[in-house]
């Protein structure tokens, strides 16, 4: 059995994050990802550009968007910017690259090692290897082990339904129907040679094999031809009980850090990854980074909360948010999780 200073059950942008900077500081550090490939997950790409932004070659984004066109019941709004509001990445190539820059770090990674069992100080994989650790994170998704073994319930889960459709898509497009999506919404975010078009809703009031067919539903009305493709589905936890438990902590999706009005995750998942290696690193660190995204993460689950009542009430509370993006009494940037 080998010893690591600390060990990370996920191998996603948050784990992967953390496991770099603890690796550029000297740290032993092992990251166990249960998928045999580093990288793809159902996700629509976007990541809101809030500076300091994120550390990604120019490379890596696959388009960026200076304007954001929202469509309402009785409204459709136009937000513009000088500068890019939300920009797509391909999870793919992202996971790719951050697992070569955590390899580069001297991060040891391993695929296909799905951990079974936790114990005090060390854990188990399916193939009955174990390691020993000083410090613990979950970095393990929605249906996190290490949030199970803490003890930490969830309630309150998302789904988003996710296709890739090929073609040259020049808009990102958010569309808020509640008669469709409840107070959800479908979405089209382009990408190089593709757009991501889905639909991310509340997984208590909507079941996935009716959203799937409002999804077709209003598709149908663009003419956007989603019926003949594959379809994918993923959960998105937005229940944030607490981040930092003694020597174990919780990033990303493991932690809730999700937006349950948006479920954007990615900017929160490296966030709360880099910031608990800086808090394994020194005991004393006050992180006001993590402080401004659960101050965020909370005024979403609050404006989620407002839009959970009937539909007519859903519907002129969702009307209300997008005559003041509209006017300006509310910006953009306050839907973010940046």
């Amino acid at each position: 059995m080998k010893n690591f200073h600390t060990v990370i059950v996920g191998g996603g942008p948050g784990g992967l994050a953390c496991a770099t900077l603890l690796a550029r500081q000297g740290k032993e550090v092992l990251v166990l990802e249960r998928n045999s490939v580093i990288g793809p997950k159902v996700c629509a790409g976007g990541i809101p550009v809030v500076p300091p932004g994120l550390d990604f070659p120019e490379e890596l984004w696959e388009k960026s968007f200076t304007s954001q066109h929202i469509h309402s019941n009785w409204q459709h709004t136009v937000l513009q910017s000088a500068s890019p509001i939300v920009r797509t990445v391909n999870r793919g190539r992202l996971g790719r690259w951050m697992a070569e820059r955590a390899a580069a770090a001297g991060v040891s990674i391993a695929t296909s090692a799905l951990v079974q069992e936790i114990s005090a100080d060390r854990v188990r994989t399916r193939e009955g290897e174990e390691f020993s650790f000083s410090f613990l994170v979950g970095a393990d998704g929605s249906s996190s082990l290490v949030r199970r073994q803490l003890g930490i319930p969830i309630s309150g889960m998302g789904v988003g339904l996710n296709y890739h459709v090929p073609g040259n898509f020049s808009e990102m497009e958010w569309h808020l129907n509640t008669d469709l999506f409840g107070n959800g919404y479908a979405w089209i975010f382009p990408h190089q040679d593709t757009a991501s078009i889905g639909v991310y809703a509340k997984l208590s009031t909507n079941k996935p094999g009716l959203l799937l067919n409002n999804l077709y539903q209003w598709a149908g009305r663009r003419n956007l031809e989603l019926k003949s493709r594959q379809p994918q589905a993923a959960l998105i936890n937005s229940d944030f009980r607490g981040w930092h438990f003694n020597n174990r902590f919780l990033i990303g999706d493991a932690a809730g850090l999700a937006s349950g009005l948006t479920g954007e995750g990615i900017y929160s998942a490296i966030v709360s990854g880099e910031e608990a290696a800086r808090t394994i690193l020194d005991p004393g660190y006050e992180s006001k980074k993590m402080a401004q995204l659960i101050k965020r993460h909370r005024l979403h689950a609050r404006v989620l909360k407002l839009t959970s009542g009937s539909k007519l009430s859903d519907k002129l509370i969702l009307e209300g948010l997008v005559f003041c993006l509209r006017t300006g009494l509310v910006p953009f940037s306050a839907l973010e999780m940046g």
